[in-house]
C-alpha cells in the first residue's frame, strides 16, 4: 500500500493547533517558554501527534477492499511507542501494511468484519517513531438503518444549565491543575503504587463546533498538505452512493478541494452532519475515532509528566462521543515491574465514560516512569 507522505515539514503551529482541538492543554505542547525549560529544550509534540499526519486515520490498512453496501466505523487502536519525539521541523511518513481480518456475527449489526492492518511511522532521519494496530469495523448498510429505523432514541442533544456547564469546567481543571503542579518535576516510579487512581479527567460537552475543530487539526485535512494515494479508484471498487465521495483524491483536490477535505461530501460527513449519521445508524453527530485514541495517550502521558512516557496502549472504541455529551477519563494502577530491557514501568486501565456512564472506550497500558535516584 502506498505511503502517507507530508508536503512539508510539521510547525509549531501544526502541534499547538492538536493539542487545542483535542483538549490537550499541556504547556509542554503550545507554551514556548516552558518547554524551553523543559528537559527537551523545545516545544514538543504529544505522543499522539503521528496520526495526525496519516489520511487514513492511521485506519488505511485496516479497511482495504470493497465491502459492498457496508459501512464502517473505526474499532480501536494499539500503539507501540518507541521514543523519538516529534517537533516542529519534522517529516514524517508511515508505512502501511494490511495485518489481518475475520467475521463475526454481532447482535447489533449482523455479519461484521474486523479488519486490522499497520501504521509504522518514521521520521526524516528513518527512525520509528511509533507503530499503530488499527482496527476498523464494517458492518452491513441496511442493519446500521435499521437500528435507527423509526426511532427518536438519543436523536435530540442532552441540555446542560449554566450552573452543570461551571461544574463541568470545574471538574475539567482539577486534571490540568495536576499538569501544572506537576511542572518539569518527574514522577518517579518508587512513588506510584498498585491500587492508585489517576485524576479524573473530564471535557466537553462535545458539538459539531468541537468535531470540526478536531478534524481541521489534522494536517492531512488541509488541502495540499499530503501526497495523496494514486493506487485506489473508489468508484472503480463500487464506493457509490450517498456517503461515498473523492476523499483525498488527489485529481479533485486539485479542482475543488473541498469536495476532498472530507468534512462535506463523502464518508466522513456524518461525523458533522446528523441526517449522516443517521443514515449509517449513529443517533446524531459523532466524534473521531483516531480523536479518542488521542485522548487516551495524553490522559495517560499527562499523567506521566514530562520525564515519563506511554509505551504501550491497547485501546478498544465501544461508543463513539456524541454531541452533547461530555466525556470522563478514569485510570487505575494494577501492576509495576522492570522489564526485560530495563524499563521501570506502570501499567494502568483507562476507562472512557459519557455523563450517563455509556462506556465510550477501555484501555490497558504500560507507561514508563522514571526510577529515583540512588
Amino acid at each position: 500500500m502506498q505511503p502517507a507522505r507530508m508536503v512539508e515539514p510539521f510547525a509549531n503551529c501544526d502541534i499547538r493547533r492538536w493539542v487545542q482541538a483535542m483538549h490537550f492543554p499541556n504547556r509542554l505542547h503550545y507554551d514556548t517558554m516552558f518547554a524551553m525549560e523543559s528537559r527537551f529544550g523545545e516545544l514538543i509534540a504529544p505522543q499522539s501527534f503521528p496520526v495526525t499526519m496519516d489520511d487514513g486515520h492511521g485506519s488505511a490498512p485496516s479497511c482495504i477492499g470493497s465491502i459492498p453496501n457496508s459501512h464502517m466505523l473505526f474499532g480501536g487502536d494499539e500503539w507501540w511507542f518507541n521514543g523519538p519525539r516529534v517537533k516542529g521541523g519534522d517529516r514524517i511518513w508511515n508505512e502501511r501494511v494490511p495485518f489481518d481480518y475475520k467475521v463475526k456475527d454481532t447482535s447489533s449489526f449482523g455479519p461484521t468484519c474486523f479488519q486490522r492492518g499497520d501504521n509504522f511511522y518514521y521520521n526524516q532521519h528513518g527512525d520509528l517513531v511509533a507503530k499503530q494496530r488499527s482496527t476498523s469495523i464494517r458492518y452491513n448498510q441496511a442493519a446500521g438503518q435499521a437500528a435507527q429505523h423509526g426511532s427518536t432514541e438519543g436523536h435530540e442533544e442532552p441540555v446542560w444549565t449554566d450552573e452543570e456547564i461551571l461544574e463541568v469546567e470545574a471538574r475539567a481543571y482539577k486534571y490540568i491543575k495536576m499538569m501544572h503542579d506537576l511542572g518539569h518535576s518527574p514522577r518517579y516510579w518508587e512513588s506510584v503504587n498498585v491500587g492508585d487512581e489517576l485524576t479524573e479527567r473530564v471535557f466537553g460537552p462535545h458539538s459539531i463546533v468541537s468535531f470540526t475543530t478536531e478534524w481541521r487539526s489534522y494536517t492531512f485535512t488541509q488541502w495540499g498538505s499530503m501526497h495523496r494515494r494514486t493506487d485506489l479508484d473508489m468508484e472503480l471498487l463500487g464506493f457509490v452512493g450517498p456517503m461515498a465521495g473523492k476523499e483525498q483524491d488527489p485529481v479533485e483536490e486539485r479542482n475543488n478541494p473541498e469536495l476532498t477535505d472530507g468534512a462535506y461530501v463523502g464518508p466522513s460527513r456524518g461525523h458533522l452532519f446528523p441526517r449522516w449519521a443517521r443514515f449509517i445508524g449513529m443517533p446524531r453527530g459523532y466524534g473521531y475515532g483516531a480523536s479518542m485514541g488521542a485522548w487516551i495517550t495524553d490522559y495517560l502521558a499527562g499523567w506521566a509528566g514530562e520525564w515519563g512516557m506511554v509505551r504501550h496502549s491497547n485501546c478498544n472504541y465501544r461508543s463513539p462521543a456524541l454531541t452533547g455529551d461530555i466525556t470522563i477519563q478514569t485510570g487505575k494502577v494494577v501492576d509495576k515491574f522492570v522489564d526485560e530491557h530495563g524499563r521501570a514501568l506502570v501499567q494502568i486501565e483507562s476507562r472512557m465514560v459519557n455523563q450517563s456512564g455509556g462506556v465510550l472506550a477501555t484501555a490497558k497500558a504500560e507507561v514508563e516512569l522514571p526510577r529515583k535516584p540512588a
